[in-house]
């Protein structure tokens, strides 16, 4: 009667021994959330930067990003990042030298993307403006000021109620740093309109 609680013994041995074993061979073959997490950081993204935009469906279109052509994009990227804190998600380079970065706006899920013009390409953009939204505007444009920014337009509260500062980026682009607050998602009522529908 004694061998069968030793076989007992050695039963459950052999079937946790597997179970143990299990959890750190999960990251090896790139299955454990950890490991994947762990793979991210290690390429400089986060969570948020690899995860698709919430509320996104296959059958309805979103926007996703705009693309910047210009001649230097290592400029254009130092311009986007340290003036005004945007994100490096991807800085591809051929031979040495940036062609093509991805940068990602410090608040929100908002990306735009700098791509290298070809030989003899226009870079103008005339027609096209990138807006980016501040809550803090004039804050914000005084400590770029102190910097030794220069703004074609400072802070100023516009006909259709929103405040607006306008600058260029490195190659003539042309930006709108603004605040919309309440108003942003609701229809726009121009000022001389008003005026000109009150005559």
């Amino acid at each position: 009667m004694s061998p069968k609680p030793a076989k007992k013994k050695s039963t459950a041995r052999k079937t946790t021994t597997p179970v143990k074993k299990r959890p750190p061979a999960k990251p090896a073959r790139g299955k454990s959330l950890v490991g994947k997490t762990a793979a991210k950081k290690a390429a400089g993204m986060t969570t948020q930067e690899t995860s698709a935009p919430p509320e996104q469906s296959s059958d309805k279109l979103t926007f996703n990003h705009a693309m910047v052509y210009v001649k230097d994009v290592a400029g254009a990227i130092a311009f986007y990042r340290d003036w005004l804190g945007f994100k490096v998600i991807e800085d591809f380079r051929h031979e040495g030298k940036s062609v093509y970065a991805r940068l990602r706006a410090p608040g929100g899920d908002g990306t735009i993307a700098l791509h290298q013009a070809g030989p003899g390409a226009s870079v103008a953009s005339d027609g096209v403006r990138l807006y980016f939204e501040v809550r803090d505007l004039d804050d914000f444009c005084h400590k770029l000021r102190k910097r030794g920014f220069y703004f074609t337009q400072l802070p100023q509260m516009m006909p259709w109620g929103w405040r607006h500062a306008y600058l260029n980026d490195p190659e003539g682009h042309e930006i709108s740093l603004y605040w919309a607050g309440d108003l942003r998602m609701k229809k726009t009522v121009m000022k001389v309109a008003r005026e000109a529908a009150a005559r």
